[in-house]
């Protein structure tokens, strides 16, 4: 089967007439898996298949096209295929996209986590796939997840900690996703959360969904002392809180598994919560699926990924995609 590169982050199955995550008049069929921004179709006004929870994600975003919305399980035919959406534990909506044909079942991830995010609709996998397309953010062994219970902890006793001696808690994370779970995990605190503007409008399609997110309300420079802050590393860096004297800042993403991160970024606690899965978590997935092919995609490590891989003989290969980059 032909499987290739379409622009920057896309995907073409050309004999198939199907692609994920792009826009293109080259195929009739486009497959969106989340609405993070360098997955969403670069023409806002494609016209595209995706969950719909990441289509009223991505309305909020921009997007003006007309969708056809498969919910999870759902199935869709065309004259060559037969595709159906699994969760993917990365965002809420997120989805993978399986791909059955007389050329070979296809499924392809976007970004997916497992065990998922708990702000999400979970995680499933399909049987039987030939081609695996899966992305590997986090490609060395260094990057390794303490489990969902741990890093809630490490959440939660951050804010109580920062708050109880004086201090503003601000955390650092991606406004759609990360913003959320980080809510959802401080939700029984029941301390006021003020969240940046830009992930505060898409916080009413989890709360739609079923997602607790607690206490919350959009930033406010003049009120926010004393109250959780969210926001994102570079709305901090461009005078969000600067007013607040007395603030802690916590850096959640996987990348904080790297110690160097902290002089980096000038942070006072480093959290990673990753909605990526780890290295191992990913090796383990090819083991389990045992396709005939697994086909790489966002990473600089892909030759790391590849020799773990040959030592149980899966074979893989490089689809050079940039990696994820939705601040």
């Amino acid at each position: 089967m032909q499987i290739a590169k379409a622009g920057y982050h896309g995907i073409l199955l050309p004999e198939l007439n199907i692609g994920f995550d792009f826009s293109t008049p080259e195929v009739d069929h486009i497959f969106i898996s989340h609405a993070h921004s360098d997955h969403m179709p670069r023409n806002r006004k494609e016209s595209v298949y995706c969950t719909p929870n990441t289509y009223k994600l991505m309305k909020k975003r921009g997007y003006s096209g007309e969708a056809t919305t498969l919910d999870f399980g759902e199935s869709v035919e065309t004259n060559s295929a037969r595709i159906t959406f699994y969760p993917a534990g990365h965002i809420l909506g997120s989805a993978m996209t399986y791909v059955e044909s007389d050329l070979g079942n296809v499924l392809y991830t976007g970004d997916y986590r497992t065990p998922p995010s708990p702000a999400t609709e979970g995680f499933e996998l399909p049987e039987n796939v030939d081609y695996f397309i899966t992305e590997a953010t986090f490609s060395l062994p260094v990057y390794r997840w303490s489990s969902v219970e741990e890093l809630t902890g490490q959440v939660r006793n951050f804010a109580r900690t920062t708050l109880d001696e004086g201090y503003t808690p601000v955390f650092l994370a991606y406004n759609l996703g990360k913003a959320q779970e980080v809510m959802h995990m401080l939700a029984p605190l029941d301390h006021t959360v003020q969240i940046h503007g830009a992930g505060y409008k898409l916080c009413s399609v989890y709360e739609e969904a079923g997602i607790d997110l607690g206490r919350y309300e959009s930033y406010d420079r003049e009120t926010c002392e004393g109250n959780i802050l969210i926001t994102t590393t570079s709305a901090l860096n461009n005078g969000f809180a600067s007013n607040v004297s007395k603030k802690r800042i916590a850096y959640c993403s996987g990348w904080a598994a790297r110690e160097a991160t902290r002089t980096q970024l000038t942070v006072d606690e480093l959290i990673p919560l990753s909605d990526h899965l780890d290295f191992f978590e990913l090796i383990n997935l090819c083991k389990t699926l045992d396709p005939k092919q697994v086909l790489i995609t966002h990473t600089p490590n892909a030759s790391v990924v590849r020799h773990y891989l040959d030592k149980y003989d899966i074979d893989s290969r490089f689809l050079d995609l940039e990696a994820e980059t939705d601040d």
